[in-house]
Parts: structure tokens; sequence; C-alpha cells
């Protein structure tokens, strides 16, 4: 019996694959395009919570304890074992959260190599070093590490269910922590196949890796119990939240949230490439990416040919569950609703509609959003202003480049953004000042997928990073130890140092530093 055919099991003692606990509630978990039940989870309560973090406690001594080749064994064993497994994790990916098996499997395999890039770069970036004491302390050795945090608690998105809590749980475990992860609600059966897989491919430290199920209470637990960090994806307003319950455990958060994501297409940009980009930014996965591109400031130069283009390979999308549609349901069916009101909004402004709108045929079939393209939305719209997370873009005419710049960071996110030049140093100018912790140039989304980047955002979107030597560092507490090599002839930390001490140190230090102005 696969693992995801596990999941369909529920016993007395368990829901799926994951430890009911006490617990008696429980939730189904369905599939947006056909309403079937995919799975049957606990709602786990603190109490529940608080065994599986005293758990992990132990298991975290045991973790850390192997060092970084005991833990880069496992973890590759792990990626090996997800490897093996991709199609029946794409097909269980498909099944709950909706994309299709194709887009599911270009997910996986992302977070397959982030996982391979954290175990293998976890001794570089937080062995043991020296570092130079500098003058006051010449004759002392100075030490740096980056020593675990204990218990990282993650809770999970539903967009990408794989990848995205990957980008924390996998550098986590690197790091030399245990994990407890709470997947959203809505994809609790991808979060239980992945913690079920690592107890296959991981016996002798199952517990470094667990999962929680069930709603907002579920999460808020892992901050009352407490965790040593939680890092969050999902919404500003669902994170502002999380902080606030963290808060009152003092407990450290890392916030991974929304994004209103621009493009800008300067003079003499590749106009069939950027309008490539735009569409599969905007409208793959549905548009439920937050780092998916929602709008577009396009030079007068290009305009009219880039709408142009954009059009004709927006009506060739088709939203559906079979094997040959673009994209999938929107996964949250509350999403829908945001979407006719963000272009119910734009359409009142007086945008004008290119593909989709509001009318029946933007809503082919419950469950699913077409591909829509709006112009000329005034920039207090809605649709320019708020995130959208639906398959929607926003295309505006600006006079040039500085213009498009001014918009794109004219907005309380800053996730990430793409710039379209031919121009290397005009485009790495523009992306340098574009208002975000991430940005491509001449493609969208590629940062993601270069497991050395750090992945994160400013303002509304978040703080804190994951991926990288960043997303490593990101879960351990640096140590600082200094060793006294030998004894000065004056100590000057000392209540018994002479008394004209002091004064010949500031000499010295006016002699080397005074000189500077």
């Amino acid at each position: 019996m696969s693992l995801a055919e596990q999941l369909d099991t529920v016993t007395g003692s368990a829901a799926g694959t994951v430890d009911r606990h006490a617990t008696t509630e429980t939730f189904e978990s369905t599939a947006p395009a056909s309403g079937a039940v995919v799975g049957v989870f606990p709602v786990h309560d603190e109490a529940a919570v608080g065994e599986t973090v005293t758990r992990a406690r132990a298991a975290a001594e045991r973790w850390a304890a192997l060092g970084f080749d005991g833990r880069k064994q496992r973890l590759s064993a792990y990626r090996g074992y997800l490897a093996r497994r991709m199609h029946e994790l794409a097909d269980l990916v498909h099944r709950e959260n909706g994309k299709p098996h194709a887009d599911a499997i270009l997910e996986i395999t992302l977070a397959v190599d982030h996982l391979a890039w954290a175990a293998g770069h976890a001794r570089k970036t937080l062995g043991p070093r020296r570092v130079s004491p500098g003058l006051l302390a010449a004759n002392h050795a100075a030490y740096l590490e980056y020593q675990p945090l204990g218990v990282v608690g993650v809770i999970g998105p539903w967009n990408y269910p794989v990848f995205t809590p990957m980008g924390s749980i996998a550098y986590a475990l690197a790091a030399g922590n245990a994990v407890v992860f709470k997947p959203s609600e809505h994809t609790p059966a991808v979060g239980a196949w992945l913690a079920a897989a690592w107890r296959a491919a991981v016996p002798d430290n199952a517990d470094a890796f667990q999962v929680v199920t069930g709603y907002g209470a579920t999460g808020a637990a892992l901050c009352r119990v407490p965790v040593d960090k939680l890092a969050f994806t999902g919404s500003a307003a669902t994170g502002k939240k999380v902080m606030a319950a963290c808060a009152e455990t003092l407990t450290p958060v890392l916030m991974e949230l929304g994004g209103k994501d621009a493009m800008i297409v300067d003079d003499d940009a590749d106009v069939a490439a950027a309008a490539d980009a735009a569409v599969w930014g905007a409208m793959s996965n549905g548009g439920q990416t937050c780092i998916g591109i929602e709008r577009v400031y396009a030079t007068e130069a290009v305009y009219d040919r880039f709408v142009d283009a954009v059009t004709a390979q927006v009506r060739t999308l088709r939203p559906g569950a079979d094997g040959e549609a673009t994209y999938g349901p929107m996964t949250m069916s509350s999403q829908i609703e945001v979407v006719r009101r963000h272009v119910a909004d734009a359409e009142a402004a007086g945008a004008r509609v290119v593909t989709g709108g509001t009318d029946a045929d933007a809503f082919p079939a419950e469950g699913y959003v077409a591909p829509t393209v709006l112009l000329d939305v005034p920039e207090t719209s809605a649709a320019v202003q708020e995130e959208t997370f639906g398959p929607t873009l926003t295309i505006t005419r600006v006079r040039d480049a500085e213009e498009a710049l001014q918009r794109a960071n004219d907005t309380s996110y800053g996730l990430a953004g793409a710039v379209f030049s031919a121009s290397k140093d005009r485009a790495m100018d523009l992306a340098r000042r574009m208002r975000s912790g991430m940005t491509s140039i001449n493609s969208v989304l590629t940062f993601a997928s270069v497991p050395a980047l750090p992945f994160g955002g400013v303002g509304d979107s978040g703080f804190g990073r994951i991926h990288g030597e960043d997303g490593l560092k990101e879960f351990t507490r640096a140590k600082a130890i200094t060793r006294q090599r030998v004894p000065l002839p004056v100590n000057l930390m000392s209540f018994g140092r002479p008394a004209n001490a002091a004064d010949a140190l500031a000499r010295v230090m006016g002699m080397v530093h005074g000189r500077h102005r």
C-alpha cells in the first residue's frame, strides 16, 4: 500500500498517517476539482501539539549529536526516497491541491534540489571557524559557530504544499534542529505524506520531523507550547495573528507573506520573451503564487506589442482538471470571490477587460477562474494595491522604465519582481532599486530555483530568509567563544590595572584611528 493510499485509512489511534493522540475531533481534506475526500485528519489541540513538541525535543538532541556528516547521510536518504516516489507524491498534490501533475513534478523537483543543497552546504556555512580577534584582544583566539535552536515549528501554505514548507524544513533539519510541521488545513495529506516518508527513510530519527494537523488554533499552539522558532508562510493578515501569538512566549518568527509582484518591460526588451514570462508568472498554478506576476508596467515603446503578445497567449489557456488543462481549480473556493471583487472594482474604475472579467464566461465551472487581463487599471484600484492570488494580470502603459520602477515600488508589499531589458547594466540597476527581496532579469521566478540564493521579502511581504546560507543561519544561534592564548603584561579588564592604563590606551587609539577624518 502506498503512502497516499494509507491516507484514506482512519483507525482509533491514527487519522491518515498522523498520530491522533487523545484528539477526538477530525476534519476532511477534499479535492478542489471534485469535492472527493482525500483524507481524514485530527484537529490537534494544544495538548497534542505539546506532546509532539516534547517528542521533538528529545529527538532534537539526538539529531544534533549526529553532526553534519550524520545528518547529511540521513537527509540524502530522505531526498532519495522523495525522488524515487515523485510521481506518487505528485498525484497526491494534484488530488489535494488541484494543480496539474506536471506542475506538481516541477514543484517537487525544486524541493528535492533544495534539500540536497541544504544538506551539502551546512558544514561549510555553519561549522566552527576562527575569526580575527582584533587589536584589543590580540592575545586571544576567537571562534564562531552556529548552533541549532532546538525545535522549529513550520506552518506551511496550500499553494505550493511541498516546495514552500521544504524551504524551512530542509534548512532547519540540515542546521541540526527537529521540526514540527503544521500543513495548511487545505493540504494536510501532502504534509502527512512528507512526514511518513521521513519515518520510512530515516527510521532511526523518526521524531526529528513530525506533523500536526488542524486549523489556526493548532498553528497558534506551536507558539504557545512553545517551539524555539516558528517559520510561517501565508497572508500578511494571518501573519500578524501568528506574531501576536508568538509574542506571548517571545518565540522568534520568520514571516514569508504575500506579494504584489511587478514586472518592468523596458524599451529594448525582447517583447515575445517578456510576454511569455508574464503569462507564466501570472497564470501558472492558477495565479496562486506569492511570487507570481500580478502587475506589468510596459514602456510606451513596447506597450502595444506586449499587450498583443500577452493577449494571444492568454486566449490559448484553459483551466480544468484533465491532463490537457493549463492550470487547475482555485484550491480555496473563497479566493474566487477575492478575484471577482478585484476585477469588478477595476472594471468599475474604467479598466478595459481584454480576457476574462466578471461575466459567466470568466467562471467556466464551479471552482475555476478564466485567465483575466486588465488594461488601464487605476493605481488606486484593489486589483493593483491588494494581493489577488488568482489568474489575473494588469498591464499599464508608462513613459519609461523610471516611471515603471516608481509605480512598481509604490506598494506596501516587497516580495519579488522582474525586469526585462536588453541592457545588462540597465537591468541590474533597475533590479537593485526595485523594493523587493528578490528580482529576476529576463525571466520570472528563477531566483526560487537557485538554492544558494536567499528567499524572502520586505514590508508587508515579511522578514527573515529561507534558502541559501542565510536560510541555514536563520535556524541557528550564533555562538561566540574567545580563548586567552597568553596573558597581557597589563590586564585592562581588572580592578588591579595601573592608574595610567586608560590614558595609555587612549593615546594608542589616537595614533591608530585619530588620523582618519
